[in-house]
């Protein structure tokens, strides 16, 4: 056990504190039984003893239900509390049991011999019910509440141990306790009364305890004082929270009817005071013992250390390990599905810690048949029941050396196996993390020692600057490279490692408005940006969207800091300048994007080249119909030029073009059909008027010209 520096701190509050490791409240507990004449009195809960009602015989008279005194709700509620402590803390955790009638009668010690539940019961057996014909006003709780003092200042043997070990520092170790009172007190008056006595009580016997080797003072005492009334009745004294009557002693009051609530209310007790957690077992399949061919699930309570969900809490998987309230709705219980063991033999399960179970119901035959198997050797692996994905095994129920233990298994990653990828962190699935930008963002952020004599004139802290610091940096720092564009550009970096300063000079400006500048130019000369296309189909997104893009995100960092000095401010107004381009800046870019979609179109819809002459003759074939087209659509949309001719000379073999021009490239049956008619071409006579034209053209009609004295010129023009 490791203690503080003596050195360091006053001799006073190291003694203070190494007291408060020692033992704690729950080493001690004594359990004090009011068994006056009052206790006698019926709970007025009625027990059904004939419960056979099919088999009985005709003419029988029926029994009558029964009701448990005060006295016995008492003792069984008492029990079943020290029963449920010893399962799980079979050593380091002691009772002892007194009865208050006329006098006190202490069952048992302190001693690890007399910390059992058949002791007790032995004793409580020897002891007998309250006699109701007995004097009340020579009965008292008081007679045991005084024993119960003197018994906490007693030692205990690991407490004698303890202080055997630390024969020079004795003082350490620490005698603290925990006073359980079941009563049935007469007002809130009375409990006053009662508390009073306690405290005086413990102060008497603390000035004993100075001067004897056999006793220990009482540093802390706590009271639970449990009045207990019959059904039926208005209870005279009020529930009170825990209150501290004196740096010694803190009381509270539990008003309870007696039952069922008296034991719920114990049950719930004993989880508090011993730091207990409650764990169910469902779908636990059990034969019936009417029909042995069938089966049903059944649930079964189990009491355990808190430290079993420690897991669930640090992960906040409470919700999703099927946590309850239950009928009190007081404590929750935590639900874990049963696993049908497929074998009898242990299997070696990674397992980080074992603690020790006590079934709530403990006489119930779920509970027993299930404490039966354990025992047997059987192990049974405990899942959380969950609405979809697969199974998470979280624990294991097992047996060693006739205990039953609630194992935890590792339900996550062993430190044995190799280290995680990170893809399977938090963030899912994701590889394109900026590992290293992050590694160089910790070593910018690197804390070192700092001499007391270094001095900042800002008059900050080195911590404060370091936070600082780290505050500046982390503004905006995407974490996927997918998620950001200027961190990839190397021509952004100048700007990036400036601008998260605390001041900036001169210089410092003019390199980033350098850096924008050089942006700039490489959009004027539309060169390509890292733009990620991970999780996109097609090539992304358009030249000048990347750049808008970009300037956005650049736009964003720079804002986070631009508060910070005036020169923060001019690389910012640097770059809403820049991005705020002239007209013909703009009709640029229409023209360049209207290219990039004719070369994406292009690409699109390009076919192969070959070394056909066929196909050369159509690429040739293509351009003439190109030219034709631009002359033919300049005619057209001239408002001044007359109509164009209908008909049209027929070009050669050479120049021939298809009657309809598809858009985009030459089709194999376009070429083929252009091939065929010129062949054709050549296999009948030409036309008169086509063979003897003058530019293209001929004169129609010449002989009705001649006999009219008209003569023709070479220009095909007639003059008189």
């Amino acid at each position: 056990m490791l203690f503080p520096d003596r050195e360091a701190l006053p001799s006073q509050v190291f003694h203070q504190i190494c007291k408060m490791k020692m033992f704690s409240v729950a080493h001690k507990t004594v359990f004090v039984v009011d068994h006056c004449p009052y206790m006698a009195e019926s709970s007025r809960q009625q027990v059904e003893c004939d419960v056979l009602t099919k088999s009985r015989a005709q003419g029988v008279i029926p029994l009558a239900p029964v009701s448990k005194s005060l006295w016995t709700c008492a003792v069984e509620c008492s029990m079943e509390y020290c029963r449920i402590l010893y399962d799980v803390y079979p050593k380091d955790k002691l009772v002892n049991y007194i009865v208050s009638d006329s006098e006190f009668h202490i069952l048992n010690s302190w001693r690890r011999e007399d910390q059992s539940t058949h002791e007790l019961m032995s004793a409580l057996a020897a002891v007998g019910p309250p006699n109701p014909r007995e004097d009340p006003e020579c009965c008292s709780i008081l007679h045991g509440l005084v024993a119960a003092v003197e018994s906490l200042c007693k030692i205990t043997e690991l407490q004698h141990e303890k202080r055997i070990a630390l024969m020079d520092t004795a003082d350490r170790v620490a005698n603290r306790g925990r006073i359980i009172c079941l009563t049935n007190a007469k007002s809130d008056t009375h409990v006053r009364m009662l508390e009073d006595c306690i405290q005086e009580t413990i102060i008497e016997q603390n000035k004993l305890a100075a001067g004897s080797d056999r006793l220990m003072a009482i540093q802390q005492c706590e009271l639970v004082l449990v009045h207990i009334y019959p059904q039926g009745e208005d209870t005279l004294v009020s529930d009170r929270p825990k209150k501290e009557i004196s740096p010694l002693l803190t009381s509270e009051v539990h008003s309870v009817r007696a039952g069922r609530h008296l034991a719920t209310k114990l049950n719930i007790l004993v989880q508090q005071h011993f730091d207990l957690a409650s764990t169910t077992i469902t779908n636990i399949p059990m034969k019936e013992e009417q029909h042995a061919n069938t089966s049903a699930n059944y649930d079964v309570e189990l009491l355990h250390h808190r430290d079993a969900h420690l897991e669930f809490f640090k992960s906040g998987d409470l919700h999703m390990a099927g946590t309850s309230t239950r009928e009190n709705g007081l404590k929750e219980t935590v639900t874990l599905k049963w696993c049908t063991p497929r074998t009898n033999s242990i299997e070696l399960h990674y397992c980080t810690g074992a603690y020790r179970i006590s079934p709530t119901d403990v006489n119930s035959r779920p509970s027993s048949c299930l404490t039966n198997f354990l025992l047997n050797g059987r192990s049974v692996l405990l899942e959380q029941p969950r609405k979809s994905g697969s199974k998470v095994i979280s624990h294991m129920l097992s047996s060693h050396g006739g205990e039953i233990f609630l194992h935890v298994l590792n339900s996550n990653r062993s430190t044995l196996e190799d280290p995680p990828s990170i893809s399977e962190g938090c963030g899912g699935r994701v590889t394109d993390y900026r590992i290293t930008d992050f590694g160089e963002f910790m070593r910018e952020n690197r804390l070192t020692p700092v001499s007391e004599s270094s001095h900042d004139p800002s008059g900050k802290l080195p911590a404060e600057r370091a936070k600082a610091q780290l505050e500046r940096h982390t503004r905006y720092w995407p974490m996927i490279i997918s998620q950001t564009t200027i961190f990839n550009m190397q021509a952004v970096v100048p700007l990036a490692n400036l601008i998260v300063k605390e001041t900036l000079t001169d210089e410092d400006v003019l390199t980033c408005q350098k850096t924008v500048y050089n942006l700039v130019d490489m959009e004027r000369k539309n060169d390509p940006l890292p733009i990620s296309t991970v999780g996109s189909r097609g090539k992304g997104p358009k030249r000048d969207e990347q750049y808008r893009i970009m300037w956005n995100e650049l736009e964003t960092l720079v804002k986070t800091h631009a508060g910070a000095t005036d020169r923060h401010q001019r690389v910012l107004d640097c770059i809403i300048a820049c991005r705020s381009k002239p007209p013909e800046e703009e009709d640029r870019k229409k023209r360049g994007r209207k290219r990039e979609e004719r070369e994406d179109r292009t690409e699109k819809n390009g076919s192969k080249e070959t070394d056909d002459k066929s196909w050369q003759d159509s690429e040739r074939l293509k351009g003439l119909m190109d030219k034709d087209e631009q002359e033919s659509e300049v005619i057209k949309d001239s408002p001044d030029s007359p109509e164009p001719l209908n008909k049209k000379p027929r070009l050669t073999s050479e120049e021939i073009q298809p009657p309809e021009r598809s858009k985009g490239p030459v089709s194999l049956l376009t070429m083929w059909s252009n091939r065929i008619t010129a062949v054709n071409s050549r296999k009948h006579q030409e036309f008169f008027g086509r063979a003897s034209s003058v530019n293209s053209k001929f004169e129609l009609y010449q002989h009705l010209k001649d006999e009219n004295g008209m003569d023709v010129h070479e220009n095909g023009k007639a003059t008189r």
